[in-house]
């Protein structure tokens, strides 16, 4: 197994950049909307790890956990 990516569930954009961005230190790679009402799925990234973040309804459960060493 090269990587494994965990995916979590957000549920406000501006307050998933302001976490993962500003107080953790993540970096934005990209972030895919389909159209201006269809809810962000992107990704993030920080010394070799890599976090998938979706709004999408039913691609995770929310209140996962993960530890990243």
């Amino acid at each position: 197994m090269y990587q494994t990516i965990p995916l979590l569930r957000i549920f406000d954009v501006a307050k998933a950049r302001e976490f993962y961005l500003d107080f953790l230190g993540f970096r934005m790679d990209w972030s895919h909307r389909f159209d201006d009402a269809a809810p962000v799925y992107m990704q993030v990234s920080r010394s070799g790890c890599v976090l998938h973040l979706t709004e999408h309804y039913g691609d995770c459960c929310p209140g996962s956990t993960v530890f990243v060493r």
